[in-house]
């Protein structure tokens, strides 16, 4: 992650009753990012009886935080049309009190299509942009990679897919703190003739772009773990399941050392002799490092922290956030996207295409105030 910004001066909104194991991992988490960010006040949206207890028994947050009573909470199986509808639970207070100026972002641990569909209905996406996309760190042989859209949008056009590497190159400057990502476009191969016409108009707008000295061209599947570049653009179809497909292969990896390494006393001596190694290899992999998925593209610092996270884990989500506010995520990402504009309204010896015209999508119906161009019912499974 970026270097932490000392004593930033801001709040963050926190949902505290979203998650399984709402809200007492929040609070914790909430005390032990208060250690690493002092000058940060929280405003805790959630039920004031049980959230007065804990903050009793986290003395760090209890000096860092404000109780915003809720009476209602969005669970897991909460439809994002319901969601809608509960006005007073502890995920919409939050995100209007960023919408309001109140804070400058907000974190959740609750359902991530109630998360996105009313992140995008109060807050609207930031002007130039189409679609919003979920991005999320995870790592490589080479070091951390960012990967978007992760399953906020099943379909994507060439304007969108644009659009996601200005966003994955700003949150990369801005959260891992490099100074020319790497962007790759996600495709069945690396050869400038795969993939269908979206994925070629789109390599080449980048490359035509202020982004063509770090567009790497296309990567394929392998190439999200060796690392080959430090972004790498998709579909929200494409990303979820190579999400979810490498979350599995690592649990594999996992099982099958711990069959190995248990399947005999030969095998349990060779785990004491590799167990230094094998224990920086947990840290290096351990998932609450890289918690804090991010909707991108809303005028407003949305995270959502896995539900299923601990207090740590919680805590690194809110690290993400931190780090977005503190290096102004927002304002780079309009500078990023006045140039693709430019770019768009360039003439081009390509043939044109749908995809390609200029402001292609902004008079699309709902495509800044509903639920169809946020991929609401997309997300539902992205965790």
């Amino acid at each position: 992650m970026a270097e932490t910004v000392e004593n930033p001066v801001f709040s963050l909104a926190i949902d505290a009753m979203g998650g399984d194991k709402a809200p007492d991992i929040v609070v914790a988490g909430l005390d032990a990012a208060t250690e690493r960010h002092p000058g940060a006040t929280f405003l805790l949206f959630g039920d004031e009886a049980k959230l007065q207890p804990l903050l009793a028994r986290f003395k760090r947050a209890s000096r860092s935080c404000t109780i915003r009573h809720t009476p209602d909470a969005i669970t897991n199986d909460t439809k994002p049309t319901m969601a809608l509808r509960m006005r007073t639970s502890s995920m919409r207070m939050a995100i209007d009190a960023v919408h309001r100026g109140e804070a400058s972002g907000v974190v959740s641990a609750g359902n991530t299509g109630a998360l996105l569909t009313l992140s995008k209905i109060v807050l609207k996406t930031l002007p130039g942009i189409d679609r919003p996309a979920m991005a999320a760190i995870s790592p490589s042989a080479r070091g951390d990679v960012i990967m978007l859209d992760l399953g906020a949008n099943v379909s994507c056009d060439t304007r969108n897919l644009t659009e996601f590497a200005v966003m994955g190159d700003v949150f990369a400057r801005t959260v891992l703190g490099l100074t020319a990502p790497t962007i790759g476009l996600l495709n069945v191969g690396s050869e400038e003739g795969k993939g269908d016409d979206t994925l070629r108009n789109a390599a080449e707008m980048l490359r035509r772009s202020h982004l063509g000295p770090q567009f790497h061209g296309f990567v394929e599947g392998h190439d999200i773990a060796a690392g080959t570049t430090d972004v790498i653009v998709t579909d929200g179809f494409t990303g979820n399941i190579a999400l979810k497909t490498g979350e599995g292969a690592l649990k594999l990896i996992g099982q099958l050392l711990r069959q190995v390494f248990s399947s005999g006393i030969a095998s349990r001596i060779a785990y004491l002799l590799a167990r230094p190694g094998l224990d920086r290899l947990r840290e290096w992999l351990d998932p609450r490092r890289y918690n804090g998925a991010v909707m991108l593209g809303l005028s407003g610092v949305v995270v959502k922290s896995h539900g299923g996270t601990d207090a740590l884990g919680f805590a690194y989500a809110v690290d993400v956030a931190m780090d977005m506010v503190v290096h102004r995520f927002n304002d780079h990402m309009r500078a990023g996207l006045g140039k693709i504009v430019e770019i768009r309204s360039q003439p081009t010896d390509m043939t044109q295409t749908p995809d390609l015209a200029p402001n292609a999508g902004e008079m699309k119906a709902g495509s800044n105030d509903g639920p169809d161009s946020a991929g609401a019912g997309s997300v539902a499974a992205a965790g």
